[in-house]
């Protein structure tokens, strides 16, 4: 089934790095509570509605960029299936939307969704450009959602928590970044300037070093719920599967690499399935 120009430049699927929001609670061991759950739906879409404001914003800036690349080649605008007015259009009344939304949740969650967007914006403008800056960029727009998904529930976010997921995020950052190099080979820099500046053996040491750690400061988080120590091993598998997949050349987006690849997305359902059990089982 073909999907509709428009569907594919909003980008629905990476949507799912908006359930960061309901991390929080979940963790909590408050997420299954129709209350919760009602609360949680403006919160949602309104980082839906932001994050695919950016897509656009990006697609527009990039369009020239993306014609000369193997696969962005064939996204809506590069191909002209979708005008570039119309995309503004879109974009603004996405961006209009998702700060209306915003408003509605609280004053903190407002902020922590305009710094999102600050941050997002500054990012395509600048900073993708800049090595180090860029993979920064990426892994904060996770913790903004945790943060947000903090305010929006008014459940307090653990120092272990924000560090795990700080370098979860920075560990996923570095993989998509390197997964573009290796792809690219020589046509890396022409792409994306920053790529060109890492030298050889930086990015996967940078992701050695963040996978280790992650294993560590979520093996701290979780000792204090004895039956959650059981999901350390799944961690740990999931953290390795990522690994030998960015370095065997496929795709490091996290969430195309969560869709895409089925033995990480079992990984992760039954990471979900057992953090439940050991949250929710008694």
């Amino acid at each position: 089934m073909t999907v509709p120009p428009m569907i594919r430049l909003l980008r629905p699927h990476q949507w799912l790095k908006n359930l960061m929001l309901f991390f929080p609670p979940f963790l909590g061991g408050a997420l299954f509570s129709s209350e919760i759950l009602s609360r949680g739906i403006v919160p949602f879409a309104a980082f839906c509605c932001a994050a695919s404001s950016i897509y656009l914003g990006n697609d527009i800036i990039d369009i020239q960029r993306d014609r000369a690349h193997p696969l962005k080649k064939l996204r809506p605008l590069p191909t002209g299936s979708i005008s570039l007015p119309v995309a503004g259009g879109v974009a603004c009344l996405l961006l209009l939307t998702a700060m209306l939304l915003g408003a509605l949740v609280s004053t903190p969650f407002f902020l922590l969704l305009l710094a999102y967007l600050a941050v997002s914006w500054s990012y395509t403008l600048w900073f993708r450009q800049l090595p180090i800056f860029d993979i920064f960029c990426i892994a904060s727009g996770f913790l903004f959602r945790l943060l947000a998904g903090g305010e929006a529930f008014r459940i307090e976010i653990s120092a272990w928590l924000f560090l795990s997921v700080f370098l979860l995020a920075l560990f996923l950052s570095t993989g998509k970044r390197f997964s573009e190099k290796m792809y690219l080979g020589g046509r890396a820099g022409t792409h994306r300037k920053a790529l060109d500046t890492y030298p050889e053996g930086f990015l996967d040491g940078v992701m050695y070093m963040t996978g280790g750690a992650v294993l560590v400061t979520y093996t701290l988080y979780v000792i204090a719920h004895h039956r959650l120590i059981y999901t350390v091993p799944l961690c740990c598998f999931g953290l390795l599967r990522y690994i030998l997949r960015v370095k065997s050349g496929k795709e490091g987006d996290p969430t195309e690499s969560l869709l895409k690849d089925p033995v990480l997305f079992l990984v992760g359902a039954a990471w979900a399935a057992a953090t439940a059990w050991g949250l929710y089982g008694e």
